[in-house]
C-alpha cells in the first residue's frame, strides 16, 4: 500500500461505461470520501450507458454527469488496488500493486432489467471490499 493518507482504488472494464462506472460510483458512495476513487477503459466509449445511469439512479446514485476515462499507466501506479471487470491482458500489470478480478456480465446493449442484478452484485462486491478493508459503509 502506499504512504498516502488515503487509499486508492482505480476500476478497470474496456468501455468504461457501466461496470467500472458503477463500481466506482458506490465506492464513492459508500466510503464518504474516505477512499480515492478512479475508473477508467482501456477503449473507452463515447457516453455512459444509458441503461447504466438509470439502474443507478434507482438506488438514488446520479452517475449522468460522468464521462468514460481512457486507461493510463499512471492511473495504475498512483493506484492502491486496481479492480479489473473483465478487461483481460489489457490492464497494465505493475508489481506491488494488489489486483482483483471481478468476474461480471458485461451491461453493455442491455436494458436497465438486465442492468438491475449487475448493480446489485457490483453492490456486493463494493460493500465486502470495504469490510476487508476495515472502512464502514455509510449507508
Amino acid at each position: 500500500m502506499s504512504t498516502s493518507a488515503v487509499l486508492s482504488v482505480l476500476f478497470v472494464c474496456v468501455h468504461n461505461a457501466g461496470r467500472s462506472q458503477m463500481g466506482a460510483a458506490f465506492l464513492t458512495h459508500l466510503a464518504g470520501g474516505r477512499v480515492q476513487v478512479r475508473s477508467a477503459g482501456s477503449a473507452p466509449a463515447d457516453a455512459v450507458n444509458a441503461a447504466v445511469v438509470e439502474a443507478m439512479a434507482e438506488v438514488g446514485i446520479d452517475i449522468s454527469a460522468e464521462t468514460p476515462k481512457v486507461l493510463t499507466v499512471e492511473a495504475v501506479q498512483s493506484s492502491d488496488v486496481v479492480i479489473t471487470m473483465g478487461c483481460g491482458d489489457t490492464c497494465p500489470y505493475f508489481p506491488g500493486k494488489r489486483y482483483l478480478d471481478w468476474k461480471l456480465t458485461d451491461p453493455a446493449g442491455q436494458g436497465v432489467e438486465a442492468v438491475r442484478p449487475i448493480r446489485d452484485e457490483i453492490e456486493h462486491l463494493i460493500r465486502g471490499l470495504l469490510t476487508e478493508l476495515g472502512i464502514k459503509a455509510l449507508a
